[in-house]
């Protein structure tokens, strides 16, 4: 593994399903969601920071926040733009804040099984997690040229970019998210995640 990553947490939909809440925001037992997703990436990055489109002063507060440098909410894509262009390493790991119980090796076996690749990313052997992925500092450009033909689509980027399915069949539960409020107060009866 390269001895820097960073780590991105994906702070910035627009959580329509959340009746339009901030999702990194809302409270899973008593801590918001982002600070949950925080703690299971921090030990495998070398720092953190977050792509967030709203309540910026909020975020800052934990960890440096940046707003999407492609402005319109133009979906994931753009917040991984934003965490490339502010990331400080070749390698940028990338998680949404709404997945609690993100793999502890996420990023471990993203990097082993990439080959050659410049983005891989999560498949849990039934549908893929593209934004639980890693990048390389090369994807600006050609990220960039993509959202600007008008271009939303996050797996027809990775498909055309040569990405690298990562496969964690066996941990099909670690990529639980949180859409909806009945999915935030069923998790919240845990007793702990």
């Amino acid at each position: 593994m390269p001895t820097a990553i960073t780590g991105v947490i994906l702070c910035g939909g627009q959580a329509t399903r959340m009746g339009g809440n901030d999702k990194g925001l809302l409270l899973l037992q008593g801590k918001p969601l982002y600070q949950h997703v925080a703690e299971r990436l921090q030990p495998q990055v070398t720092h953190i920071i977050l792509s967030a489109n709203r309540n910026l002063e909020q975020y800052r507060q934990s960890y440096p926040t940046f707003a999407d440098s492609f402005t319109g909410f133009a979906g994931p894509l753009a917040g991984l733009l934003t965490g490339l262009q502010n990331s400080q390493t070749e390698w940028a790991a990338f998680v949404p804040c709404d997945v609690p119980f993100l793999p502890a090796d996420l990023i471990e076996r993203l990097w082993a099984a990439r080959q050659d690749a410049f983005i891989a990313y999560a498949h849990d052997g039934v549908r893929a997690h593209p934004t639980l992925c890693l990048l390389h500092r090369s994807m600006i450009t050609p990220l960039m040229q993509f959202l600007q033909q008008g271009d939303r689509k996050l797996m027809l980027f990775f498909e055309q970019n040569g990405a690298q399915a990562v496969y964690f069949r066996d941990r099909i539960q670690a990529f639980q998210n949180i859409n909806t409020p009945a999915d935030l107060h069923h998790l919240s009866l845990l007793d702990k995640i």
